[in-house]
This record gives C-alpha cells, sequence and structure tokens, in this order.
C-alpha cells in the first residue's frame, strides 16, 4: 500500500513538473531579479562645470543603491566622487536654471543651501544656509543679482557686494478689517476718558507694528496654496500664482504587513472628479509696493463648450462662465523685457501661449492651440505640470512644439508681427529640444528615421537643414558641455541595456564606450532581437508590433500578446526597453515554441496626433480592436492556431487583456491581468479626465470604457496579480471587479495577491512568483493535450 501511495505521488509530480516544462536556458527566478541579473545601468548624466568631466549615477558593484561617478575626458578613467567634490559647484550643471552662456559668478543651490562658484578661480563658497530650504534660483537680465526663495521668502543677492536683502514674504491669511463699533460702544467711548486713552494706546501700536511690518513687504493669501514665483529680468516685478483646489475625498491603502503586527491604513491619491482647482496670477510691482491680478477673461474661446456635450443634448455652445485654466512659469527673454506665458484650460481642449504686460495685467494672445480630443504630444504642455518646449531665440522670437501637422514639430514665431515659421515636418516626432548658446540651431532628438529610433540632430534655424549626429538605430540620451563641443550619450538598443558614451559634437559621429554594465550571466545568453514589423489594422491605420518568433523546429502553434501599460507609452522600438523583465520573459516563451507578438497599440507614443488621442472617450475600444486585428495577423500570416492564443499586460496593459476577456470573448484562450484597471470612475483625476473627460458630463464614456461593467461577458479564464499596497492602480479595482464576478456566477477567474507589493513590484520573489503563475495559465490553457 505505502509503494502504491508512493507511486501516486510520484507520477503526480512528473504531471505537475510537465505542466511547467522549461526548454530555455532562462529560468524565471533568475530574471525576474531584473537589474541584480542583467546589470545595473548608469543614468542622471551631466556635465561638470568645467567641463572636463561627465558625471552620472550607477550601482557599480551591486550596492543598495547609486554613487556618482565622474568620467574624465582628459584621462579616461571612471572614478568615484567623494562628499567634498559636490561643494566645487560640479552640481550646478544638474539643475534647471543651468546655462551654457554662463557667467563668471554662477549661483546655484545644493541640498537646501545656497552657493556661489568663481569660474576663474574654481572655488566655490557658501553664501546661505537655510534651515528651510533654498530653491528657485533666479538671474536678473545683465546677471548682476540672483534671486531666491527660502520657505515663502524671495530674496535677492546682489553678487558683487555679497549683500542679501528680503524682497517679500508670502504669508497665507486676510487683511484684517475695522470692525465697525456698534451704537453702545459709540456712547461708553463718548461717555469715558479711561476708554479714550486705551483706544489712543491702541492706535499708536498699531501704527508701530506698521512700521516695523513695512520693511518687509507682505503678500496675504487666503487660497490652498502660493506657487510659481519669479521676477522679471528688470527686478522691478514679481509674479506669483494662487492656487485654491478643491476639497476631495483621499483614498487610503491598507498596510498587512508591518513591525507590529498591526494593519495601517496610508493615504492615497483621490479619485477622478468633477472640480477643478482655480489659480489667478497675481503682479507685485515692487517699486509702488502693490499687488493685482492678470485679466484672462479675453483668452479667445475661453467659454466655448467642447463638441461631446451635444450628445447629451447640451446644444449652447458658450458656458456663461470663464472654463478654469493652469498657468505655467512665464519665461522671459534674454533682456528680460519680454516674456511669454503658457495656458492649458482644465478640460484639456485647449492651449494659449501669451504675453503679459506687467504693468497693466493685460495680456497679447502669440498663438492658440486646439484639440477636441486633449491637448498633448511630445514638447507640448500635458498634466498642467510644465509649459513643454518653450522659450526665446532672440528678444522678439518665440520657439514652442504644436502639433498642428498631426506630428509635434517645432514652430518659430515673432511675438511683434505674428509670422509663424515651421522649422521641422514630416510624418515623425521632435522629442527634445536645446537652443544652441549661439543661437543659430537648435539641438534636437527626433524619431525622424523610424518610429523607435531617438536620433540627434543639429536643426539649422535659418536654413532649415538637419544635420545628422547620431542616426544609427537606438536610443540616444544626449548630453552636451558647457562649450558645445563634446557629447555625453547614453544609448542603448533592442538587446544592448543602457551605457554612457561620449563624442564629437559634430557630424556622423561615433560613439566611444565609457561605462560596462552587464553581468556575464546576462552576456552568456544570446537574446532574440524582435523584428519591428507594421501591419494593417482593420480600418486601415498603421501598427508598428515586435515579435518574437521561434525556431521553425521549436514553434508549438501557440501565441502570446503582450499589451504594455500606461496607454501613452512606446515598446515596439530600437531601444532598450523599460519592460526588461517581460523582454526576457519573452525570449524564455520564445525558446519554450511560443510566438510573441508586442505591438504600439493606438494610444501608444511615438506615432503622432491621431494615433495618440484614438481613445478619447473609449479606453477599449481602438487600442483593443488593434490587438484583436494582431491576433488575426497570428492567424493569418503566421500560422497560429486561434484556439491557442492568450495576453498579458500590466497596468494599462491589464486593463486590456480583461477587457479583452470581457469584450471579445472567444477570442483569446486566457488572460494574466496585473495590477489593471478595472473601473475608470476610481482612477486618478489627471490622467482620467485627459482622455475621459469629467464622470457628470460623459459618464457613458467611462462605463463603455470601465471593465467592470462587462463583468458577466466572461468566458475564457482570466487569471488577475495585484499589489495589496498599490496606490496607483489601487488594489480595490480587482476586490470589486472579483465581487462583481462572484454575483455573477462566473468561476474561471483566479485572483493573486502580492501583500507588501505596490504598482510597480521591488522584490524579486514577488516578481518570480506572479510570471510562475503566468507560464504556467500560458502552459495549461495553450499547450496541454487536453486543452
Amino acid at each position: 500500500m505505502k509503494l502504491l501511495s508512493f507511486l501516486l505521488l510520484l507520477f503526480t509530480f512528473q504531471v505537475c513538473a510537465q505542466q511547467t516544462e522549461n526548454l530555455s536556458s532562462l529560468q524565471i527566478e533568475e530574471i525576474m531579479a531584473g537589474n541584480e541579473f542583467i546589470g545595473h545601468q548608469p543614468d542622471n548624466i551631466r556635465w561638470s562645470l568645467d567641463g572636463q568631466s561627465i558625471l552620472f549615477d550607477w550601482n557599480r558593484y551591486n550596492q543598495p543603491g547609486n554613487s556618482t561617478y565622474s568620467y574624465s575626458i582628459k584621462d579616461n578613467k571612471i572614478d568615484s566622487l567623494t562628499p567634498d567634490f559636490y561643494k566645487t559647484g560640479s552640481e550646478f550643471s544638474n539643475q534647471k536654471n543651468y546655462r551654457s552662456e554662463s557667467y563668471r559668478i554662477e549661483v546655484y543651490s545644493w541640498q537646501g543651501n545656497l552657493y556661489r562658484y568663481d569660474r576663474s578661480s574654481k572655488k566655490t563658497e557658501t553664501v546661505l544656509k537655510s534651515a528651510s530650504y533654498i530653491r528657485n534660483i533666479q538671474r536678473d537680465a545683465d546677471g548682476s543679482c540672483a534671486f531666491f526663495q527660502d520657505g515663502l521668502g524671495f530674496y535677492v543677492y546682489c553678487i558683487e557686494e555679497r549683500s542679501i536683502k528680503q524682497l517679500v514674504l508670502f504669508e497665507k491669511g486676510e487683511k484684517a478689517k475695522e470692525a465697525e463699533k456698534n451704537y453702545m460702544e459709540q456712547e461708553e467711548l463718548e461717555l469715558f476718558q479711561f476708554l479714550k486713552d486705551q483706544e489712543e494706546v491702541s492706535e499708536w501700536q498699531k501704527e508701530q507694528d506698521q512700521i516695523w511690518d513695512s520693511e518687509i513687504p507682505k503678500i496675504l493669501y487666503s487660497a490652498s496654496s502660493v506657487s510659481n514665483i519669479q521676477i522679471d529680468g528688470s527686478g522691478k516685478f514679481i509674479t506669483y500664482r494662487i492656487n485654491d483646489y478643491p476639497s476631495t475625498t483621499n483614498t487610503h491603502v491598507d498596510h498587512h504587513i508591518s513591525a507590529d503586527g498591526h494593519t495601517y491604513a496610508k493615504n492615497a491619491r483621490a479619485k477622478v472628479q468633477d472640480s477643478d482647482a482655480s489659480h489667478k496670477l497675481g503682479i507685485y510691482d515692487i517699486q509702488n509696493d502693490t499687488s493685482y491680478f492678470v485679466d484672462f477673461s479675453t483668452l479667445t474661446d475661453i467659454r466655448k463648450k467642447p463638441a461631446y456635450l451635444k450628445e447629451y443634448n447640451d446644444t449652447d455652445e458658450l458656458y456663461e462662465e470663464d472654463r478654469k485654466i493652469i498657468m505655467h512659469e512665464l519665461i522671459y527673454s534674454e533682456n528680460g523685457q519680454e516674456n511669454i506665458l503658457d495656458i492649458r484650460s482644465y478640460d484639456n481642449k485647449d492651449r494659449w501661449l501669451v504675453q503679459v504686460d506687467l504693468k497693466t495685467g493685460e495680456i497679447k494672445l502669440i498663438e492658440k492651440q486646439h484639440d477636441e480630443a486633449w491637448i498633448g504630444g511630445p514638447g507640448i504642455s500635458s498634466w498642467n505640470m510644465s509649459s513643454g518646449i518653450l522659450g526665446w531665440i532672440d528678444n522678439k522670437t518665440i520657439y514652442y512644439q504644436s502639433e498642428a501637422s498631426g506630428y509635434s514639430h517645432l514652430y518659430t514665431e515673432n511675438v511683434n508681427t505674428g509670422i509663424q515659421t515651421a522649422l521641422t515636418s514630416g510624418n515623425w516626432e521632435v522629442h527634445n529640444t536645446q537652443l544652441s548658446s549661439k543661437k543659430d540651431r537648435f539641438y534636437i532628438s527626433a524619431n525622424k528615421n523610424h518610429p523607435g529610433n531617438r536620433e540627434f540632430y543639429h536643426l539649422m534655424i535659418a536654413s532649415k537643414e538637419l544635420i545628422p549626429i547620431l542616426t544609427t538605430d537606438g536610443n540616444h540620451e544626449v548630453h552636451i558641455s558647457p562649450d558645445e563641443k563634446t557629447l555625453a550619450v547614453r544609448y542603448s538598443g533592442k538587446v544592448k541595456p543602457w551605457e554612457v558614451y561620449y563624442t564629437q559634437n559634430k557630424k556622423n559621429a561615433t560613439l566611444e564606450q565609457i561605462t560596462e554594465s552587464t553581468t556575464k550571466q546576462f552576456n552568456d545568453y544570446a537574446w532574440h532581437s524582435p523584428e519591428i514589423i507594421s501591419f494593417s489594422a482593420s480600418d486601415g491605420e498603421k501598427v508598428n508590433a515586435r515579435i518574437f518568433q521561434p525556431e521553425a523546429s521549436k514553434k508549438n502553434g501557440a501565441a502570446v500578446i503582450f499589451v504594455h501599460g500606461a496607454g501613452y507609452l512606446q515598446n515596439a522600438h530600437n531601444y532598450w526597453s523599460g519592460y526588461y523583465r517581460e523582454f526576457m520573459f519573452h525570449n524564455l516563451l520564445r525558446d519554450n515554441g511560443y510566438t510573441v507578438l508586442d505591438m504600439d497599440y493606438r494610444a501608444s507614443k511615438g506615432y503622432g496626433r491621431d494615433h495618440r488621442t484614438a481613445i478619447y472617450r473609449h479606453m477599449g475600444g481602438k487600442d483593443l480592436s488593434d490587438h484583436v486585428d494582431g491576433r488575426q495577423l497570428l492567424i493569418d500570416s503566421l500560422g497560429i492556431d486561434p484556439d491557442r492564443i492568450g495576453m498579458y499586460g500590466g497596468s494599462y496593459g491589464g486593463f486590456i487583456t480583461i477587457m479583452a476577456l470581457l469584450t471579445e470573448p472567444g477570442k483569446f484562450k486566457c488572460g494574466a491581468a496585473i495590477r489593471s484597471v478595472t473601473d475608470w470612475f476610481h482612477y486618478n483625476h489627471e490622467y482620467t479626465s485627459n482622455i475621459l473627460n469629467y464622470p457628470s458630463s460623459d459618464p457613458e464614456a467611462y462605463k463603455k470604457s470601465s471593465p467592470i461593467y462587462f463583468a458577466n461577458n466572461l468566458e475564457d479564464r482570466l487569471l488577475m496579480l495585484h499589489g495589496m499596497v498599490d496606490d496607483n492602480v489601487q488594489f480595490q479595482d480587482v476586490v470589486r471587479l472579483s465581487q462583481r464576478f462572484i454575483e455573477t456566477g462566473k468561476d474561471n477567474w483566479e485572483l493573486a495577491v502580492f501583500p507588501v507589493e505596490a504598482h510597480g513590484f521591488k522584490k524579486t520573489y514577488s516578481w518570480a512568483d506572479e510570471y510562475r503563475r503566468i507560464y504556467t495559465l500560458f502552459y495549461q490553457e495553450l499547450l496541454e493535450p487536453s486543452k
């Protein structure tokens, strides 16, 4: 009997082993270690102030975190840096206000303190140490003064005199109102000398307080916060933004694993809402000690309603009040006399570029951009955080990016004449832009030769000529030396992780490699370089994809479709993927005979405006139909069995996976959905309102885009995997969908939870557990003979 039991146990073990048989030399446990298996790659590249060294962060020896290294151009040598090095001003070049047309004395902040660096003597001095945090360094037009913010105080530092003066203090509160005396109070004051004496002393004390307070002007604000404190080039006007944010209900995330054994709830983001913040742009006239606000009511179409409201029988063209807008930072011309301001409507339909008359608070419209879907694209302000690519070539000409042609390109405009010039054009995008110190050219990153590249060019302003500098396939993240003669480059290819290189800033340059980051175990495997293919979707649009095809002798007739996350992200490209674990997993699947398709579906980055906005008001529409069309490509062109195609992805990719199983039942044999959005009514405001508008004004867009409304359609096997402390796509998303599955009697779904993981997993054992489950799902559903 014991022998029979042993044989049964052995047989059961062998069957389980066959279920997850792996023919690859790659093991899930090792590739899910991520960069510990690959090798930690350098990042955060910048130049030393003298341009003789390239600085970068790197975990060279697999430590708990990165250290900073320096590569000497002269000595061709890499050294780790000591803390004293940071006191030499070398971190200045990594800051926002760095400019190659340098001052003799540079002023910068580091670790909350203020420093000055003398380029002649190469000496650094401490100007001011602060218990709070000094930031927001600015210079006036002639460079004689630097301005900085410490807390809510704004200061001027006169460089030659080495003096500091506080210009203004922003203080939360309201100006006290003098209370009127009632009849009885007036009578008492008339009757008693004692009360008259008290009032006289009180009035005198108020006068004294005002004398002392007047030494430091105060600007009172009653809103939520003040931000974007700036000074113009003349040093006469300070601008600031008053922010009044609507009250929201924060979500919270329960942490069940803790040192003391208790469960703790941590606050997290609010959900998408119908209310927007209110902002005002204030101007403080220093000489006249007066404040006033800019009037934006003259903005073109400020009250225009979006077109989608007509579907809800709202036929009025205009709102009764101005739409909510957000203003970004003012950008000043070199002489400090001109400015340009980027403004975006909170309904995401409009962008305005205006000039502000600081003396009057009036505006002049320079450029207006409109998109009935949402304003966005490379170099264009989005998510209400930055102005995008915007600046001055000279004191009359601005440059900016626009999707007017259908692709994000670089434009200039004379603010006096209104003459606009397109410097670039074509079915490709400009992804990054820097004006040269001589102002005769732009240094640009673009995907001109292939959507999946990031090439580097010189764009000559006068002739519009593009001079190729680095145009091989891959991604070139370029950092230009202070004298603009040398380039520090972080480069990667499809099967080559990121490394640091340098080269001369000249036509058709050749890279010289500085770092060697990959491990022996990574180098020992022959990584498959996936082919990038294009196919026509059912509506005729072109879709790019990576395809991992196994050797003919190993091909098993099954396929897996991977769906990248974020929506607006690119993965069918020629450089090292941010989904490097998934890339290695696809190599493992290929070794086991699977064909893997990984596409840049509609909504992905790198393909222009129409591709970007194709999901407007319907996530799970064109983005999902592209995957259905990709499935047909696998069947028609690659001989894949239509009954043996699975799908998986994380975040937005998990959302598409669930939508595929619920709205296209029978098309995919199984799906693994990781950290998935299941109901867009429950996601964050910034991302969701861009695409689906507001929940109250466009509820149908939310309903047709949310898997939870289609839970009753589940037919194919679904595996959901989610971190319980995810503060982005929260655990509640899969809990709510699980309840719907329970209520509708579905039994072909599973939920794997990871108690200590957030949106991006950190622990190798969690990654490994997750992908063992996914691999087993594909084996059981796509390969087992019984299936």
